[in-house]
């Protein structure tokens, strides 16, 4: 149960169709919306519920907090709704967060789907110079303005810091960013930034407890990931009992946006092979 002395956020959530619950959970910065590369395609066949996390999006909250404020904010989510049992699907951050969410409802969290993710999470990004800002403002730009432009992709957004994102500069996942990414960026609140990052800072690792999780588990990564390592996505698979990793080649952070198709076939394959119906 929630601790008592903590107070909940009552959380702005996308809710798509019925069925099986799955909790899907976003990354830094991030919003509910940018999951729906995976609910549009899951709410097919089961309910998928995707909230904006305390500080982001539309979930929105004055002072300071930490990040086990998420999980108490995630359980009063499913309180509210009458979920019992769940998936819980989570990119980047919300991986994390679903790790812990099962360490913290054993009996509700039937099932891990980690995406981007680490228990112990460090990354090998280069260090950033005035030129990858000035380009990656550029970019940015003129990708709102003309998403998915080929000559934006090739003349400013190969240069600019979206390189260390993802590996297949295509429009379709230009498209992504400037629906999901940009906004999601511009609704992150400095709190939701520093309670992350006071976390990595006092060297965060979930490692230890891993063991204690016994649903099955789906750990994807991209290879080329300079955020969280594709290493430290493994050595996530290799602590939990019951999973299953899988690395795709050419991609980096944002694969789910590179390789959609790809990525949810896999999805499927691993929820029927696992009686998620």
């Amino acid at each position: 149960m929630r601790d008592p002395s903590t107070k909940a956020t009552n959380l702005n959530v996308d809710i798509k169709g019925a069925g099986f619950p799955i909790l899907a959970l976003h990354g830094h910065p991030g919003t509910g919306d940018n999951l729906s590369v995976f609910t549009d395609h899951l709410s097919q066949r089961f309910q998928t519920l995707a909230p904006d996390l305390r500080g982001y999006g539309k979930s929105h909250f004055h002072g300071k907090f930490e990040m086990t404020d998420h999980l108490t904010d995630l359980e009063a989510l499913l309180d509210r709704f009458q979920i019992e049992k769940c998936l819980v699907l989570g990119w980047s951050l919300g991986g994390i967060l679903a790790m812990e969410l099962a360490l913290r409802l054993p009996k509700r969290v039937t099932g891990l789907i980690l995406i981007a993710t680490a228990a112990r999470p460090w990354g090998n990004h280069p260090a950033i110079s005035w030129q990858d800002n000035v380009y990656t403002g550029i970019a940015a730009l003129l990708n709102q303005i003309k998403p998915g432009w080929q000559w934006n992709i090739e003349n400013f957004g190969k240069r600019s810091l979206f390189r260390y994102l993802i590996q297949q500069h295509t429009p379709s996942t230009y498209k992504y960013i400037a629906k999901s990414a940009v906004p999601a960026y511009l609704q992150t609140s400095p709190a939701a930034t520093n309670a992350l990052y006071s976390a990595i800072r006092a060297g965060y690792n979930l490692n230890p407890k891993l063991s204690q999780i016994e649903c099955p588990s789906l750990v994807l990564a991209g290879e080329q990931d300079r955020h969280i390592t594709a290493q430290a996505s493994l050595e996530t698979a290799r602590q939990l009992k019951n999973s299953q990793w899988q690395c795709y080649p050419n991609t980096a952070h944002l694969f789910p946006w590179e390789i959609p198709q790809k990525l949810l076939s896999d999805l499927d394959y691993w929820l029927t092979a696992n009686h998620y119906n």
